[in-house]
C-alpha cells in the first residue's frame, strides 16, 4: 500500500495528482478511475461487488465540460459499460465526476431506467436537487465533499486567499478541525434495481 499522503486526492481528475497511485492501483480493484480516460490509462473505472443481498455495479465516469481534454465522450461510453454490466445485475451506481450541473442533470436523464442512481461529485458542495427520475433512477447533481469544514473546499484557507488575492502560484495544505462528511443515500429494490428512495446525508465530528 502506499505511503499515506495528506495531499491524496479523490477519484476523477485527480486520480494521478500522486504517482504512488499508480502501481497501488492494479493491486487495488475498489480504487476506480473513470472510464473514459483514452485506452492504455492504468486502473480500472468499473466493479461488481457481491453483498448480502445481491452483486452491485460501480462505474466511475468524468464529464468534458470545463474538465481535462483528451476525455473520450462519456455518453456513449457508460451506455456501452451498463449495458454489459447489466448482464451481471440491474443494481448500478454511477459516480459522475464533472464541473458542469448542466452535464451532470444530462447524464441523470440520459441514464434514467437504465441504472439505479447517478450521483455527481467534483464540485465539493452538496446539491438539493436529489430526486427520484421517471424510470426509477436515483439522482443527485453533486453528493458534496468529505473533509474540514473550516477550509477553502479541504485546503488551508490562507494560502487559498493568498492565490485570489496575488494570483500567483501557491501549495494548499488540507485545513484542520471538525470534519464534514456529506453522501448520499438510496433505497433500492435488488430485484430490479430501481430507486426507492433517496437522501442527503451530512454528519459533522469535532476534533
Amino acid at each position: 500500500m502506499p505511503k499515506q499522503n495528506p495531499r491524496l486526492k479523490h477519484s476523477g481528475d485527480h486520480i494521478w495528482d500522486q504517482k504512488e497511485i499508480v502501481p497501488f492501483m492494479q493491486e487495488e480493484p475498489r480504487l476506480l478511475r473513470p472510464i473514459n480516460y483514452p485506452e492504455g490509462a492504468p486502473g480500472q473505472g468499473t466493479l461488481v461487488l457481491q453483498t448480502k443481498k445481491c452483486k452491485v455495479g460501480v462505474i466511475n465516469l468524468q464529464g468534458r465540460t470545463f474538465m481535462k481534454e483528451g476525455m473520450e465522450n462519456p455518453f456513449p461510453a457508460v451506455l456501452k459499460c451498463v449495458t454489459e454490466m447489466r448482464e451481471e445485475t440491474p443494481v448500478i451506481f454511477v459516480d459522475f465526476h464533472a464541473e458542469a450541473t448542466s452535464e451532470k442533470v444530462a447524464m441523470g436523464w440520459h441514464l434514467d431506467g437504465l441504472v439505479s442512481a447517478v450521483v455527481g461529485t467534483h464540485t465539493h458542495v452538496p446539491t438539493a436537487d436529489e430526486r427520484i427520475l421517471p424510470k426509477g433512477t436515483a439522482f443527485q447533481s453533486d453528493a458534496g465533499m468529505c473533509g474540514p469544514m473550516d477550509s477553502v473546499i479541504g485546503s488551508q484557507i490562507e494560502p487559498v486567499l493568498n492565490r485570489f488575492y496575488t494570483a500567483l502560484p501557491t501549495k494548499f495544505g488540507v485545513g484542520r478541525g471538525a470534519v464534514r462528511v456529506n453522501g448520499t443515500l438510496v433505497t433500492l429494490d435488488p430485484a430490479t434495481g430501481k430507486a426507492t428512495s433517496i437522501e442527503r446525508v451530512a454528519r459533522t465530528w469535532h476534533e
